[in-house]
């Protein structure tokens, strides 16, 4: 697992943990430490990928409910809403990942942590936001 990998699903756990404990990422990341040695690789794309969800949410909230066909952003699993909300920002916001990686890394997420139908969901949705990535006001 690369070091870009292992920091996507320390800021999935992170994002997770703070909308089920109703608080900012960045202040459930504070109260977890340190991190230890084996983790100094992916730490920083972890905070990268945190502080940019937190800070653009509102917007990628706004592009999901948009384009989640069928779909309204509180009834998504809140695994399913956080993986997109990465991707999303990824996406959008994070020049040096390929657009591609974005996707992919959030269906990798999606298949492993979540329902049958996340991964297909995940990809339909992100691609759909790559797709429309020229055109979006951000």
């Amino acid at each position: 697992m690369s070091a870009r990998t292992k920091a996507r699903k320390l800021a999935l756990d992170i994002l997770f943990a703070a909308e089920l404990r109703e608080e900012r990422p960045t202040e459930v990341l504070s109260l977890r430490g340190r991190p230890n040695q084996d983790e100094l690789a992916e730490y920083d794309h972890a905070v990268r990928l945190i502080e940019g969800v937190q800070e653009h949410q509102e917007r990628i909230d706004e592009l999901i409910a948009t384009y989640a066909t069928g779909w309204t952003l509180e009834r998504m699993p809140v695994v399913d809403r956080n993986i997109l909300r990465m991707g999303a920002f990824e996406l959008l916001w994070v020049d040096d990942v390929p657009d591609g990686v974005a996707v992919s890394e959030a269906v990798g997420l999606a298949t492993e942590l979540s329902t049958d139908e996340s991964p297909r969901f995940v990809n339909g949705l992100l691609s759909r936001l790559q797709q429309l990535k020229p055109s979006l006001t951000l």
